[in-house]
């Protein structure tokens, strides 16, 4: 144990110059008991709380939002302090030489449950939250650290110490919603504590729907609580689904940029201080917007000139930035057709290819151009079509023409899935009008991330993009998918406009040319592009990424970005007395050995195209001979 925790504080001690100046007090403890992973035998837990501190003259800095106005110390030097954890073999010797650096989402542990289908929690320390375990057999290094610091840190949420910006207030705005995204609150918690809990320097509003007008609550019908907390009084009541916005005197931002420097510092240390060679970053959801303003704003160069990921695999990010590099940031906002529409998310460029912007007329792209951009995967799954903007990928702005996006990137459509596709779901309904999608989009992330690292490490170029296209005529409007009537199921008409609204604090929202398109769809409402992974190339039902709020929730908005899942009849009779123009389950593939058959075809057409692993396919054609209707 001591040479180990030895060697950590030696491995940091040896990079001062990359501005981690002290890794704390190092823990190691050993992982599932000591489990063997394959050749890369067996893993170990280390962890620690490292300091830092950033140089606010280098020019690499200068990006971060108030860094030049943050207390420093003697050196002049920013301190900050992050959460820092890692799963690494025993024995380094067994180590592959790669890193995957996954980003924390609101304070958690992701790639365990989304990507390795372990259990999901946010401290992995058994062989059953390690999951299939398929990137331990191959000898990575994962790593997780902080990088907001108002993240949960109940139930091992990592987070980090920023510093605050004396003296400034100013008045925000919150948006506040009602069960949601979480159970119905007794109160709303503010994103800042208020400069004053006087009742007449704020303001509060609720509408029931996103475009719907603003109907003011008197002082007399809410309070605060404390200066972090408002609710509401009597007679008012929360409406679930309601959308109440507050503005009031807000004090104390962080500078919250240390949260992308914090980042680049960590991982460029442990680069320089191991055998590590490649250096890969996964982001899912609000990571993987993390990782596009990452890369955009700069940091995926460190102080020293260095490049900190050589390959990164953005998830469900849309084309979303994270609110985060602003005076009075709130990175846990996410665009969406009803809640958080108006806040900064969805901003020019949007795509790894240089284009015009139809608003601004600047020209970019995601992508620095500058010798420091890794190799970039976009991977999204139906819900960001309909949610995120993700066509504006690998179309113009204004969805009239394909775009090839440059040789250093690729953007893949998980087709028939759900935002937070993820193994262990349920067809439940939650809050939606239809039951939602439990497909898991993993084993196709897991195909893309190992061809990701051939990409990286021995120039192999991984599958072509696997998008809806408009040459192809698979890329449409929503209003025209032609999706089928079916029984008993709320159809969505409508998808998530691109906002164009000026500031955020007061937005108005103007009309926006950016058009994002969605998939078309075959006769049973299945989409027809992307990766189909056997579920959806050889289905049981028709699997969405979109659904509606049911009451008393805002019925008929989009719900969250849930997908929906309709099941087929297993006979005809059932289809006939249900009056569901698919073809049941008995009609379509006549035997259970038929469909087994089919999804074999599927699994090994998919491998052939490297996006399937072997593993995979054939766990695909086991629960297929395991399933019976």
């Amino acid at each position: 144990m001591k040479h180990i925790l030895f060697a950590i504080a030696l491995t940091f001690a040896s990079i001062v110059q990359a501005r981690i100046t002290d890794p704390g007090a190092p823990k190691t403890e050993s992982f599932a008991d000591g489990a063997q992973f394959g050749a890369a035998g067996a893993y170990e837990r280390v962890s620690g709380v490292a300091r830092g501190e950033l140089d606010p003259v280098d020019i690499r800095n200068r990006v971060i939002a108030n860094l030049s106005r943050a207390p420093k110390n003697a050196r002049g030097m920013v301190e900050y302090e992050v959460d820092w954890f890692m799963l690494r073999p025993v024995d380094p010797s067994k180590a592959n030489g790669r890193i995957i650096y996954d980003v924390t989402n609101r304070g958690r542990k992701f790639f365990h449950h989304w990507i390795m289908d372990g259990n999901a929690g946010n401290d992995p320390k058994t062989l059953q939250d390690a999951g299939n375990a398929m990137f331990l057999r191959m000898g990575y290094t994962i790593v997780w650290s902080g990088w907001d610091p108002d993240a949960p840190r109940a139930g091992n949420g990592m987070a980090m110490k920023s510093p605050v910006v004396p003296n400034v207030v100013r008045v925000i705005r919150d948006e506040l919603v009602a069960a949601t995204r979480g159970p119905l609150p007794q109160s709303f918690r503010l994103s800042y504590e208020a400069a004053s809990v006087d009742r007449g320097q704020a303001r509060l509003t609720v509408r029931r729907k996103e475009k719907d007008a603003r109907e003011t609550i008197p002082a007399e019908g809410w309070e605060y609580v404390n200066s972090r907390e408002i609710r509401l009084l009597p007679p008012h009541k929360l409406a679930v689904g309601s959308l109440y916005e507050f503005h009031y005197p807000a004090k104390d931002p962080k500078v919250l940029g240390i949260g992308f420097a914090a980042a680049r510092d960590l991982v460029s240390h442990l680069r320089a201080a191991s055998t590590a060679k490649y250096a890969l970053a996964t982001g899912i959801s609000q990571s993987g917007r993390y990782l596009r303003d990452f890369v955009h704003q700069g940091f995926n160069q460190d102080e020293n000139g260095r490049k900190v990921f050589d390959g990164v695999l953005s998830h469900i990010a849309g084309i979303g930035g994270v609110f985060l590099n602003e005076e009075f940031g709130q990175p846990a906002r996410t665009n969406t057709q009803h809640e958080d529409h108006t806040y900064p998310e969805n901003a020019f460029p949007l795509s790894a290819a240089r284009q015009t912007d139809p608003v601004s007329g600047r020209v970019g792209a995601l992508l620095r151009e500058d010798g420091f951009d890794p190799l970039w995967m976009d991977v999204n799954t139906s819900t960001e079509y309909w949610q995120k903007g993700a066509s504006l990928l690998h179309t113009d702005p204004l969805g009239r023409v394909d775009v090839a996006l440059p040789a250093n990137a690729r953007a893949y459509l998980v087709a028939g899935t759900q935002h937070a596709g993820r193994v262990g779901l349920r067809a439940d309904f939650g809050p939606c009008a239809n039951p939602r999608n439990p497909h898991n989009p993993a084993p196709a992330l897991r195909a893309l991330l190992v061809a990701l690292d051939a990409w990286v490490s021995n120039g192999t170029p991984p599958p072509a993009s696997r998008v809806p296209t408009l040459g192809a005529k698979t890329l449409i409007e929503t209003a025209k998918t032609g999706f089928p009537a079916l029984p008993d199921t709320a159809v969505a008409a409508i998808h998530n406009e691109i906002a164009i609204f000026g500031e955020w604090v007061n937005p108005k929202e103007m009309p926006s040319p950016y058009r994002p398109m969605v998939s078309a769809v075959d006769a049973d409402g299945n989409e027809v592009a992307g990766i189909r992974l056997p579920d959806i190339a050889v289905p049981l039902g028709t699997y969405t990424g979109w659904n509606l709020y049911k009451r008393p929730f805002t019925e008929g908005e989009l719900c969250d970005r849930d997908g929906s899942f309709i099941s087929f009849e297993k006979t005809e009779a059932g289809r006939a007395a249900k009056k569901d123009p698919r073809p049941s389950v008995e009609k379509r593939y006549g035997t259970h050995a038929e469909y087994v058959l089919k999804v074999t075809e599927a699994a090994t057409q998919l491998v052939a195209e490297r996006l399937l692993l072997q593993e995979d396919a054939d766990a695909y054609v086991k629960a297929a001979q395991a399933r019976r209707w």
